[in-house]
């Protein structure tokens, strides 16, 4: 380990720039998941648990879509139309009972279905780790230390314009502000004359819509497996809880750090450690949370 920071710090500085860039490039993917997430929980009070089951279904959908030739980031509007209506029926058949029940229930529910996703893909697929081809090349910088693929830069633009659609897309269109209107207040929403159960439908298919467009960038730029979800799940409930529900700043910030902080984990502590990281960054905000959460009640009281 101390090799490693050595090796960072005098022997080849330059380095770090190699795991700024790919913090970020890997970061703005984190992204999307925890903004589909923060929708789900702020919209309908849900903590979705199948969050990274989505992400890697999308995944394993483009990876499928290129055996027929087609290439992945042409895959990502089929993508997207196949999350959506599964998201739409998942919502039907399961997410619609549990809305209006407590903790426990949503989260065993959202349990259920990311175990179902999980073994499906593996039926379907196997359990081998797999990555789809983007055909693209390699910019080698700074003499051959650093070395950027292009697809990780197509995959930074495609996040950037697809979270600004879905930012665009909530603050003008007429179901982006019936979405808002009934996350600040689902009963007033209701007799406004709102249709919140459509609503909550809507969202929970937008978010696994962005949730497979996630999946099919990680399949250009890391690997997908059938129980790799979990890890996507854990960084997104990093994301959004760090962040705050409603903070798209944050959200943004939050998921960039966390991409470098992975980085630099698995540089200085090994690969191993580099997944880890999430684990231990969710135990230590969720320990914040109460401290700050105990000193309001003191305050209070």
């Amino acid at each position: 380990m101390l090799d490693n920071i050595s090796l960072l710090t005098t022997l080849a500085p330059v380095l770090n720039v190699q795991l700024l860039l790919d913090g970020l490039f890997i970061g703005a993917v984190f992204v999307l998941a925890a903004y589909g997430l923060a929708l789900v929980w702020g919209v309908m009070n849900v903590k979705n648990l199948a969050q990274g089951e989505y992400v890697i279904m999308g995944g394993y959908f483009a990876w499928h879509l290129g055996t027929y030739g087609i290439h992945p980031i042409l895959s990502l509007p089929i993508v997207i139309a196949v999350m959506f209506v599964f998201g739409w029926v998942v919502y039907l058949l399961v997410i619609k009972w549990v809305i209006s029940r407590d903790l426990f229930t949503s989260l065993l529910a959202t349990f259920g279905i990311a175990l179902v996703v999980q073994q499906a893909l593996n039926l379907a697929y196997g359990p081998e780790v797999r990555t789809t081809d983007p055909r693209l090349g390699t910019n080698v910088l700074f003499g051959g230390m650093v070395t950027v693929a292009d697809i990780k830069v197509v995959s930074f633009g495609l996040c950037v314009l697809l979270a600004a659609s879905v930012i665009v897309f909530m603050k003008t269109s007429r179901m982006g502000q019936a979405i808002r209107a009934t996350a600040q207040d689902p009963r007033a929403a209701k007799i406004m004359g709102i249709d919140t159960e459509r609503v909550y439908a809507f969202t929970y298919a937008l978010n696994a819509a962005i949730c497979g467009a996630a999946g099919v960038l990680v399949s250009m730029i890391w690997v997908i497996q059938p129980f790799y979800g979990v890890v996507h799940s854990i960084r997104a409930f990093v994301i959004v809880t760090a962040a705050g529900l409603g903070n798209i700043p944050g959200v943004i910030l939050t998921g960039l750090g966390l991409g470098v902080v992975e980085q630099y984990a698995g540089f200085v502590l090994g690969a191993e450690f580099q997944q880890a990281t999430a684990v231990l960054l969710l135990v230590a905000v969720l320990v914040w949370r109460q401290i700050q959460l105990a000193k309001h009640r003191m305050v209070v009281q």
